[in-house]
């Protein structure tokens, strides 16, 4: 499954708190993955696409062993969404494509408060803002995407939520 969803919405989470009451889930952070590859911040988008195969060829082996996969990636290119649906229906497992979401003020209060991720040190408000925009505007095509709004302060709530869409 993947989470999707803007920055600071609460993505991984979300997707930590669901490995850790289904073990042997995996969360599976493409942007953790990304930062392992040597020399990523000299070119991070070929760092990024090493990183996304390298996702695919985990999440495969835990797929196969009939294991769940979380991924909590914002992720705006449908292409790697329909990879990801691929790769479920190849290894027999369901596929849900959960974007979490919430008012784009309220993003950008919560990116302002949060420590600075180390995989996105220098991400600027203004960077943020445009990444929902651009979420919000390729989501009104996706119609397989399950959106789930969030409220800040309101974890409970938002993984019961996310759970719900997994039945």
């Amino acid at each position: 499954m993947v989470l999707n969803g803007p920055p600071a919405v609460g993505k991984s989470t979300l997707a930590g708190r669901y490995a850790d009451e289904h073990p042997p889930a995996l969360a599976l952070d493409i942007d953790k993955v990304r930062a392992l590859i040597g020399g990523w911040r000299e070119n991070p988008s070929a760092a990024g696409l090493a990183a996304r195969e390298l996702a695919i060829a985990a999440a495969r082996a835990h797929l196969e062993a009939g294991l769940d996969v979380v991924i909590p990636q914002l992720l705006g290119r449908w292409e790697f969404l329909d990879r990801l649906a691929a790769l479920a229906q190849e290894t027999g497992a369901s596929f849900h494509e959960i974007v979490l979401w919430d008012s784009k003020d309220e993003i950008l209060r919560r990116f302002a408060e949060r420590t600075p991720a180390p995989e996105h040190p220098d991400t600027t408000p203004a960077e943020i803002a445009a990444l929902y925009d651009r979420l919000a505007s390729r989501l009104e095509t996706r119609s397989r995407a399950d959106v789930v709004p969030v409220s800040a302060g309101r974890v409970d709530d938002a993984y019961r939520a996310f759970l719900s869409r997994l039945d």
